[in-house]
């Protein structure tokens, strides 16, 4: 099967319809577990960052809380560990950025940190058995770091933050494991690791995925082209190429969709607690959610993304909401792009094996 043929099946309508059927939500108890653990420990943690001296940190206060998502489908004895690993990355992410900045690395130098960072991060994820959400997670993290201009002292502050209410999150996460489990439930096993040949050419692949729409987002103009490395590491990671259309397709609606709603919300100004409010609501209802259709966990995904944002930067333009979305095109684009590029001959096959009992 040829890359033009691969392009054919994945521009048909039935390939559409597909993106928009909602599945069976497996393990729901286990992600709405991590969902909640995750808004626990943000709201403990943002009002408290909001009225301490160190208010201006709050954006990345909420970054550490996210750790809390990893691992939900971990054995029992592994989430603790994975938990901790994840906070060292989701902290090596903004330090290293940050740092960047500090020392007056030039633009064109940090989005290349971002699409390295894609493909490392996408490789320790799999390669640690993280599970959802994976590399974007660490990604997101990396990009929110980009343009410092401050001290080596407040570089160090949003390290800690992170840091600090991460720590939280673990606590969280520890006290409450064994929610994750009915009583008799058997232990969930551990993921599958592909080879590692695989893992370091899917990397490759995304770092260079990552820095193809960072690059050309940042040559449009736009302020945030991390985030369009962020869609390219989403369509990318799917491990077949029917599932990366799909996340294009999901993930461009959800985001159409989510970035409208952020757009009527901050055109109130709202104060600081119903941003926290809502970004603790959010991270609950996109477990609910994302399990059955990728598009309805973007609907929430989205707001969440761009009111964290807003809270490390009060004074953002809303001009970020549109951005958003063209960032997400852009990502999603070059990504399905270098994904059909890049196949292999066995993938076009399962893509046309896929099409065929579809149809049949």
């Amino acid at each position: 099967m040829r890359r033009i043929d691969a392009i054919r099946r994945l521009l048909t309508p039935h390939q559409i319809r597909e993106s928009m059927t909602l599945a069976p939500q497996a393990r729901w108890r286990v992600s709405v577990v991590a969902g909640v653990q995750a808004a626990l420990c943000a709201a403990i943690a943002l009002p408290l960052v909001s009225v301490s001296p160190w208010s201006h940190l709050i954006g990345f206060a909420s970054l550490g809380s996210l750790v809390a998502l990893f691992g939900r489908f971990a054995p029992r004895a592994d989430r603790s560990s994975i938990i901790l690993q994840c906070l060292l990355w989701q902290v090596f992410a903004v330090t290293v950025v940050s740092l960047a900045g500090w020392a007056g690395a030039p633009d064109w130098l940090q989005l290349m940190l971002i699409a390295i960072g894609c493909g490392a991060f996408f490789f320790i994820s799999t390669t640690g058995r993280f599970g959802p959400p994976g590399a974007l997670i660490f990604v997101f993290a990396a990009s929110a770091s980009v343009n410092f201009t401050g001290s080596f002292a407040q570089v160090a502050e949003r390290s800690t933050a992170v840091l600090v209410v991460g720590i939280l999150a673990w606590v969280i996460c520890r006290l409450t494991d064994t929610l994750r489990y009915r009583r008799g439930d058997p232990d969930l096993p551990r993921e599958t690791l592909h080879p590692l040949r695989d893992r370091l050419n899917r990397s490759l692949q995304i770092a260079l995925g990552g820095a193809a729409s960072a690059f050309t987002a940042y040559a449009l103009g736009l302020a945030h082209p991390g985030w369009a490395a962020l869609g390219t590491v989403a369509v990318m990671q799917g491990p077949h190429l029917h599932i990366g259309m799909n996340r294009a397709l999901q993930r461009t609606i959800g985001t159409l969709v989510g970035a409208g709603f952020v757009w009527l919300l901050l055109t109130q100004e709202p104060p600081v607690w119903v941003v926290i409010a809502v970004v603790v609501c959010l991270m609950v209802g996109t477990e609910i959610v994302i399990g059955s259709n990728y598009a309805l966990g973007q609907v929430l995904v989205t707001p969440m993304a761009l009111l964290m944002t807003f809270l490390a930067r009060p004074t953002t333009d809303l001009g970020m909401v549109p951005e958003r979305v063209l960032d997400t095109l852009i990502g999603a684009a070059v990504g399905m792009a270098l994904a059909v590029l890049f196949s292999t001959v066995e993938e076009r096959r399962h893509l046309e094996d896929h099409h065929s009992r579809r149809s049949g």
